[in-house]
């Protein structure tokens, strides 16, 4: 039986910040706290998530490329020679012989007792609490550092060192399916943390690339083709080709070199359906920066030409125009103030009869008010949009 659930990017940091909370609180009783193995295809963004969790959380992250580590020193600390040193009091310590004349000097004498011990790793000495241990491609690691990482899932230390009060092993890992060089788990390794599957999501995707400024017409080219997401071309691939592209300022007269540079990242039938967006003017449409700046009558025009009427009405289209307005309005409330300028917009857009369709107009609502109901809740000074937000 194979117990893994599925989450999009979204749902594992929810998820994440519910074991934070949980093994907070278990290790006040004084267990160990709970490891968590992300498996996903390459370039899901499964590390990067993590890393934006714990700059949400304010935790501190120690990310170890296990597959790159040639030393096993260098994870869990080399081993050291220690001797017991006791004093006339009786009070007895061990110490490593590099500091043994100093405790000679504070009158403690050797026992004859020595042991081989390991020291702190460089990568936790001077850690504090609270943090994320980041065991990256775990399941590329030598079987060396995989039975050695084991310890530290298990106990959170190794021999002689321990993490941190409030620290949170995870493990990112990729699918054993036979298109990965990776190491068979085993079910004494699995029941020692829970996995949870990393699955592909255009709409979080969508988000994400409002935040970070991916070319608009390349972020609308994959809402309109998210099955070109496979498990051979990952969002990593897609998005290094859509960074490589974006200086270009007219894809038009560019045709022959975005071909060949998508060809050489996204491979033939990528580039191809790119280079079909192109041709049928759809790197053309109205990008959400022109919606919530240009003249409000040139806007109307331009997205009722976009999205079409009757027979030529293009739903998948306005689909699209309505998750670019909603995204972009959204992320940009976070760190500015929603003008009344921008709450007409939205009523006036939202309440057009030959731009969207109600479901769109209600979608646009309900998004805008369940992302941040404080900055858009002028919207709803308009009856229709009310009346729609109450149906």
């Amino acid at each position: 039986m194979n117990n893994v659930v599925k989450l999009n990017l979204d749902e594992l940091k929810d998820f994440l910040r519910h074991i934070v909370k949980n093994n907070q609180h278990i290790q006040g009783e004084g267990k160990v706290p709970v490891a968590i193995n992300i498996e996903g295809e390459a370039g899901l963004g499964k590390t990067s998530s993590l890393l934006q969790l714990a700059e949400e959380l304010n935790m501190q992250i120690v990310k170890l490329s296990l597959s790159q580590i040639e030393e096993l020193g260098d994870l869990v600390g080399f081993p050291v020679k220690e001797f017991e040193m006791v004093k006339d009091d009786g009070k007895k310590v061990w110490i490593q012989d590099s500091v043994m004349s100093m405790y000679i000097q504070a009158k403690y004498k050797p026992t004859g007792a020595k042991r081989m011990t390991h020291a702190a790793p460089e990568w936790i000495q001077g850690r504090g609490e609270g943090g994320f241990l980041i065991l990256d491609d775990y399941t590329r690691a030598d079987h060396r550092f995989m039975q050695a990482c084991m310890e530290i899932i298990d106990r959170q230390e190794y021999i002689s060192w321990r993490l941190p009060k409030n620290w949170h092993v995870v493990l990112t890992t990729n699918p054993d399916n036979g298109n990965y060089q990776v190491t068979s788990l085993d079910n004494a390794q699995k029941t020692r943390f829970i996995t949870v599957e990393t699955k592909f999501d255009i709409d979080v995707w969508a988000r994400w690339a409002e935040k970070v400024n991916i070319d608009t017409r390349c972020i609308n080219f994959l809402l309109l083709n998210p099955e070109l997401v496979t498990d051979t071309l990952n969002p990593r691939s897609i998005t290094t080709f859509f960074n490589s592209i974006s200086c270009i300022e007219s894809f038009e007269d560019s045709l022959g070199l975005i071909q060949m540079i998508g060809e050489g990242s996204v491979g033939n039938e990528f580039a191809s359906m790119f280079t079909m967006f192109i041709n049928n003017k759809l790197d053309k449409l109205l990008s959400p920066k022109d919606i919530f700046s240009k003249d409000m009558s040139y806007i109307v025009g331009a997205l009722r030409t976009n999205i079409g009427r009757g027979d030529n009405y293009r739903a998948d289209i306005a689909s699209v125009m309505g998750t670019r307005i909603v995204n972009y309005a959204l992320t940009h409330a976070e760190n500015n103030p929603v003008t009344p300028d921008m709450i007409q917009r939205i009523i006036t857009v939202s309440t057009d009869e030959e731009i969207f369709t109600k479901d769109i107009k209600y979608f646009i609502v309900r998004a805008l008010l369940s992302g941040n109901k404080q900055k858009f809740q002028k919207i709803m000074t308009n009856p229709e949009l009310v009346k729609m937000a109450a149906s």
